[in-house]
C-alpha cells in the first residue's frame, strides 16, 4: 500500500493575529516563493528560495546560521537576534529563515487559537505558488467542526490561472488581488510579467463571488492608474458593489535598488487620486491610514 504523503509548505513568517489581511481577525501565513519581480517590491526576500550559496553564514553575528554536511544553510531560531543581516547580503532576493510545516502542523497552530479568530488569510512571497498545500490546508478547515467557521482567503497578485483558481474554489471564502498598472507595457516593466492574467483573475472571482478586495497600487510618475481612471473605473463598474477597493500608496519602507530613488507617494497625491476615481464609482474605497 502506497501512504501518500502529507502537502507541506516553505514558510517565510506566521502572525497570529492581523487585522489587516481581510475581513475580522486573521491569522496570516506569509509563504516563500513569488512568480512576480516587483522592481517596488517591500519584502524582496521573499521571491526566491534559497540556494544555499552560503553567502549569509559568515557574517550572522550570533552564528545563527551554518553549513551543514549537505553542504545545506541551516537556520538556527533560537540563536537568531532578527537583525536581518542575512536578507541584506543575500545576492538571491530569499532568506534563510524559512519553516516547512505540514498541513497537521497549520491546524494545530490554528486550533490553539481559533476562539480568537475570524478566519484565516494566506499571503506571500506569492501564496498561489504552493496551491497544493492552501487547496488541502483550506480543504481541512472547511471539514473540521471546529474550525469550520473560519473563513479562508488568499491574498494573491492574480496571476494563478484559472484552472489553478478552479481547484480552491470550492473552500474559498475570498481573495484579495492587487492590480499594480493598467497599460500591459507599464505593468511589464514593473514586476516582470504581464497583466492579462491579473484581469481575467478578477473578473472570474468576481463572477464566482469569490473577490473580497481589489488593491491598486499608486506609484507616482510609474505606476499608471492615476492616468487611467476612466479603464480602472470601466473594471471596478463591472464587479458586484460589495467589492471592496483599496488604494495602496507606494513608499520605501523595505523596498531595495533602483525603486528608493522613486518618489514617494504623498497624501495629497492619494487624495486626489481617490477623489477622481470615487467620483466614477460606486464600491467603497479604502484610502492608507498610515503615510511612512
Amino acid at each position: 500500500m502506497t501512504l501518500v504523503s502529507e502537502k507541506q509548505a516553505i514558510v517565510n513568517r506566521i502572525l497570529n493575529f492581523s487585522c489587516v489581511d481581510g475581513p475580522g481577525n486573521r491569522l496570516v501565513i506569509f509563504l516563500q516563493g513569488c512568480n512576480f519581480k516587483c522592481i517596488n517590491c517591500h519584502n524582496p526576500y521573499t521571491i526566491n528560495h534559497c540556494d544555499h550559496c552560503g553567502d549569509c553564514v559568515a557574517g550572522c553575528p550570533t552564528q545563527a546560521l551554518s553549513i551543514n554536511e549537505q553542504n545545506k544553510v541551516v537556520w538556527d531560531e533560537s540563536l537568531c537576534t532578527q537583525c536581518d543581516q542575512c536578507l541584506d547580503v543575500c545576492p538571491n532576493s530569499s532568506s534563510p529563515k524559512v519553516k516547512h510545516y505540514t498541513v497537521s502542523d497549520v491546524l494545530a497552530l490554528i486550533r490553539k487559537q481559533h476562539f480568537f479568530l475570524s478566519g484565516i488569510t494566506i499571503s506571500g512571497g506569492e501564496a498561489t505558488m504552493q496551491l497544493p498545500f492552501i487547496v488541502e490546508l483550506f480543504k481541512a478547515i472547511k471539514a473540521d467542526q471546529e474550525l469550520r467557521h473560519l473563513t479562508c482567503f488568499i491574498d494573491s497578485n492574480g496571476y494563478l490561472p484559472e484552472t489553478g483558481w478552479q481547484r480552491v474554489l470550492p473552500y474559498l471564502d475570498g481573495a484579495m488581488i492587487d492590480l499594480k498598472s493598467w497599460q500591459n507595457e507599464t505593468h511589464q516593466w514593473l514586476v516582470g510579467r504581464d497583466n492579462h492574467r491579473v484581469i481575467q483573475s478578477i473578473q472570474m472571482l468576481a463572477a464566482a463571488g469569490k473577490l473580497h478586495e481589489l488593491r491598486l497600487l499608486h506609484i507616482p510618475g510609474k505606476s499608471d492608474l492615476d492616468q487611467e481612471v476612466d479603464a480602472i473605473s470601466r473594471l471596478i463598474n463591472s464587479l458586484p458593489n460589495e467589492v471592496k477597493i483599496r488604494l495602496n500608496a507606494f513608499q520605501h519602507h523595505g523596498v531595495v535598488g533602483e525603486a528608493l530613488t522613486w518618489d514617494k507617494c504623498s497624501k495629497d497625491q492619494m487624495e486626489a487620486f481617490h477623489q477622481t476615481l470615487q467620483a466614477k464609482v460606486s464600491n467603497p474605497i479604502t484610502l492608507p491610514s498610515v503615510y511612512i
